[in-house]
């Protein structure tokens, strides 16, 4: 029996030294990360975003093309066999030079749809920052609450794991009962179980967080949270209809719909401009080729717009001005209800939190060392001391799923508002 207390006496120690034990180092590859250090990695090393800051340069790169002007045209012939004289390369030769000029501001029309498709990259590119914005702070915070729960985990198994031993010899002398023991392996079986789910979860959360900070491979990241302000109310003191103004105002689809209606209206202006011809003026020199030895001409080619006046493409274009419309008045009531939606989400998960007594987690560690000193007295037994311990651990995993939510649902209304308004770190 005695190997018994001294196992729970181990226990009893591991409760204490919990807090310290969480902020020793898992490996030699462990990467402490601060949130302000992920996010700069995030922005400055993100493959996905580095790509379409190229998509950015290329749609800049067609204004370079609508801002310049059509090549003039040379042509050059020359009498290849004068059958008159019988004579190859005789001296007739003709020189033409034409150059297009292009009605109807068509120049300056494609310089504008030119421009509207780089506000429409810039805000895809913007969406896009915010989008894995999003997803960046919820892993690094979930990893972070996970590896809280991880090492409450690794606790109970090491000592667990001490009693199981020390309760085979008790077993084998005649001390303890053979159920005693086999409740206690059970306990310990289940604990692996999910322990090991738990760490599968950490290792794909941690995947995904190094893929969007470039991170080595091989490197543990270990999340640098201050939660301290946790419990601090925050969404209950915001204006609803605030939130709807600022997602209007702030969210980059949003944006994308309304650049993409002044797209496609720049595009229905440069296709209605296509149905006025364009005019080439020509000047051509003739060589023993016409009426007097040096013929010389100006003139100018137009097209007659009697069947093509670019209809086709004029009728789509209005097509898609209503279709970008629609889109945006569809994306307006999108943002509206995701708005709605995360606001009650977080005010749930607020006020849930604020229900918890403060002193919460000072309270249940006293409750369980009040526990273990009664179990040391034998004023309870084995197993009412591991169901006050498994109590113990259910209510921190709980309070940190909770804390968890608390955080994910401000990262998603800073998300439907487009903009950072709710942060543990400001005031």
């Amino acid at each position: 029996m005695k190997k018994i207390l001294f196992s729970f006496a181990f226990l009893q120690c591991a409760y204490f030294s919990q807090a310290q034990d969480l902020q020793k180092p898992f490996s030699a590859d462990t990467l402490y990360l601060p949130i302000e250090k992920a996010e700069a990695l995030f922005l400055n090393q993100n493959l996905d975003l580095i790509a379409q800051k190229y998509s950015i340069d290329s749609a800049k790169a067609t204004i370079i093309t609508a801002k310049l002007y059509d090549n003039p045209e040379f042509d050059y012939s020359n009498s290849f066999y004068n059958s008159r004289d019988h004579q190859f390369f005789s001296p007739e030769m003709n020189i033409q030079v034409s150059q297009l000029i292009k009605l109807a501001g068509k120049r300056n029309k494609s310089i504008a749809l030119a421009q509207s498709g780089v506000d429409i990259a810039n805000f895809q590119f913007y969406d896009l920052l915010r989008t894995l914005r999003n997803v960046l702070r919820n892993d690094f915070y979930n990893i972070f609450f996970l590896q809280q729960s991880s090492k409450l985990d690794d606790l109970e198994i090491a000592s667990l794991q001490k009693v199981v031993t020390a309760f085979e010899g008790q077993v084998q002398k005649g001390y303890a009962a053979p159920m005693d023991l086999l409740r206690i392996k059970s306990e310990l079986y289940t604990l692996q179980a999910e322990h090991d789910d738990l760490l599968t979860s950490i290792d794909n959360l941690q995947s995904e967080l190094k893929l969007l900070i470039k991170a080595s491979p091989n490197i543990y990241i270990v999340p640098d949270a201050d939660i301290s302000s946790i419990n601090r109310s925050i969404v209950s003191q915001a204006s609803y209809q605030n939130l709807i103004d600022s997602a209007i105002a702030n969210r980059p689809d949003l944006k994308v719909l309304n650049a993409s209606i002044i797209f496609g209206n720049n595009n229905l202006k440069l296709q209605q401009a296509y149905a006025t011809p364009d005019i080439t003026i020509l000047a051509s020199y003739d060589r023993a080729g016409n009426f007097v030895p040096d013929y010389n001409s100006i003139g100018i080619g137009i097209p007659l717009p009697f069947f093509n006046r670019n209809q086709g493409n004029i009728k789509n274009a209005k097509i898609a001005v209503e279709q970008n419309k629609i889109q945006l008045e569809s994306g307006l009531e999108k943002v509206k209800s995701e708005v709605s939606t995360n606001y009650q989400t977080a005010l749930r998960t607020e006020k849930t939190l604020l229900s918890f007594d403060p002193n919460f987690d000072r309270d249940i560690k006293h409750l369980i060392e009040e526990v273990s000193i009664a179990f040391q007295k034998k004023n309870i037994t084995m197993l009412q001391f591991l169901d006050f311990y498994d109590s113990y651990k259910q209510n921190v995993l709980q309070l940190n799923k909770l804390r968890f939510s608390k955080i994910s649902a401000l990262e998603q209304l800073n998300f439907s508002i487009g903009k950072d308004l709710f942060n543990l770190s400001n005031p």
